[in-house]
């Protein structure tokens, strides 16, 4: 039993990045589990206001529907197909992030075989039913202070192991004897 929560309370639909920057075009993907002993055969993803999605990556044996609004905009997708039970599958795609700071909710909804429909919609990151949610953040100017001192201090470690091997092999003079 003890061995069963932690898979239990992991086992969810989640976006991948959890993190990104403003304006990138990023690849997501939507990692979906299949918790029953029947098949998963429907996924829908609502995708957040303010991230424009432009291309979606193929997925072997799902068939996708792209949902748009009255302005053309893709707003969401479903993916039909089978999913066997203690499999789990990844749906790419890439989108443009909003040009601000912002925390994109992904309301995601998974259908069994039968009829069963999760919501994984919860804002409750405790609850079963957990949204998944990506933080868009700008990089700070202290990474990348950090990440240049590292590149200089890289370079001059560079410099002088190639003085040492160039002391280290030039030609020595014969001294004579006395």
């Amino acid at each position: 039993m003890a061995l069963t929560i932690p898979v239990a309370a992991l086992a969810h639909a989640v976006v991948f990045p959890k993190i990104s920057t403003p304006g990138a075009y990023e690849k997501y993907v939507l990692r979906v589990p299949n918790e029953r002993d029947v098949p998963t055969t429907r996924v829908e993803l609502h995708f957040p206001a303010g991230l424009r999605v432009v291309s979606f990556g193929e997925v072997a044996g799902w068939k996708l529907e792209v949902l748009t609004d009255t302005a053309q905009r893709i707003t969401g997708a479903v993916w039909t197909g089978v999913l066997p039970k203690e499999r789990f599958i990844e749906f790419p795609f890439v989108a443009v992030n909003p040009k601000d700071s912002a925390s994109l909710i992904w309301p995601t909804y998974q259908t069994y075989e039968g009829g069963e429909r999760v919501e994984w919609t919860n804002p409750d990151t405790a609850s079963k039913t957990p949204v998944s949610a990506t933080t868009i953040v700008a990089a700070t100017s202290t990474g990348a202070t950090a990440s240049r001192t590292s590149v200089y201090l890289s370079v001059i470690a560079l410099l002088f192991a190639l003085t040492a091997l160039g002391v280290a092999l030039r030609p020595r003079t014969a001294r004579p004897v006395s």
